[in-house]
């Protein structure tokens, strides 16, 4: 398990701070709309204001190879579409990813990819990233590389290549520089053979982000809708966090302008709490609500005051270290 100085603390807070700081600065108000007419729906999904954290990602003229400005990162973040097929077995209320429009690529092409991210990286570190319009106004400290993840259209442990793309970022590690990798899955392939392989090739500097939105199968249902049940997403989440130190992620929407039940919040609770008894090393709770631009009207965003009282909830609960995102 991984342990922490007391000046690391020190240090990870002082990051928290300076980004909330950094994205205050940059919260700008969107010009006022005209009046809505009231047959009209709300459209929930559209944000009052737009902040660093809150654009699409940018692909750089790249066909695998994105970048984003991440809260979660804590700055810039490379990714890996692991899926530009849109493979995946959520269908989750909350996605950006419009699946009515066709992939451009039906493969991740390995070598192409590696290729795309050493150039990306490259860019990021000669300050290239200034020359297009969105990121020149951005303070230095949302332009360090803070990751590459392995992400994407869509879950990325059913990618058929999925340990070739991870031997790939591996070794453009190798040849220019350390990076953290940082594997964001919906945890329901973590008990797959080639995932199992693949995952050997991080470090412990590396992380696994593995998404856990709700605490019962009836909820799972409403925001992931998904055939894969609860029990299985929990069971992998315990057979890696057993293994090695794991960051949940939780995104909590707003549907058709309603939150989520405090009941659905507490059985959220008591199963981080129950995967932590049973030797799950949790070392993060990321809370987080629908931000960038999804396909479904009906999917916003949770005020700050209902993210602040799941994470009060999650400590009080399950003793586990929780942040709002």
């Amino acid at each position: 398990m991984i342990k922490q100085s007391r000046c690391g603390c020190r240090r990870a807070i002082g990051v928290r701070l300076t980004l909330k700081i950094v994205e205050a600065a940059l919260t700008r108000t969107i010009k006022t709309r005209p009046p809505v007419k009231k047959e009209q729906p709300l459209i929930y999904h559209q944000p009052a204001r737009e902040t660093a954290f809150d654009r699409p990602r940018d692909f750089l003229g790249n066909r695998f190879v994105y970048a984003v400005i991440s809260a979660r990162a804590g700055g810039l973040s490379l990714g890996v579409n692991m899926n530009p097929d849109q493979r995946c077995n959520f269908d989750c209320v909350y996605c950006e990813v419009d699946r009515r429009t066709p992939a451009r690529e039906t493969k991740l092409v390995v070598d192409a990819m590696a290729q795309e991210l050493r150039r990306a990286i490259i860019a990021v570190q000669q300050g290239q990233l200034r020359t297009r319009p969105w990121y020149q106004s951005l303070p230095e400290e949302l332009l360090k590389l803070r990751h590459v993840a392995l992400s994407g259209d869509g879950e990325p442990t059913l990618a058929a290549n999925f340990i070739e793309a991870v031997q790939a970022v591996v070794r453009v590690r190798a040849l220019g520089g350390f990076f953290k990798i940082v594997l964001i899955t919906n945890g329901t392939g973590l008990d797959q053979p080639q995932v199992l392989r693949g995952l050997e090739y991080l470090t412990n500097s590396d992380e696994i982000w593995i998404k856990l939105d709700g605490g019962t199968q009836a909820f799972i249902d409403q925001v992931n809708r998904s055939d894969v049940p609860l029990e299985k997403i929990l069971a992998n989440i315990l057979l890696i966090g057993r293994q090695r130190p794991v960051i949940i992620q939780s995104l909590f929407p707003a549907i058709q302008g309603e939150e989520p039940p405090f009941d659905e919040i507490k059985e959220y609770a008591q199963r981080l709490k129950e995967l932590k008894d049973a030797g799950a090393q949790i070392s993060l709770v990321q809370i987080y609500s629908a931000a960038r631009p999804g396909v479904n009207a009906g999917c916003g965003h949770l005020p700050l005051r209902v993210l602040s009282q799941i994470v009060q909830t999650v400590r009080q609960t399950a003793g586990i270290r929780a942040e709002v995102f």
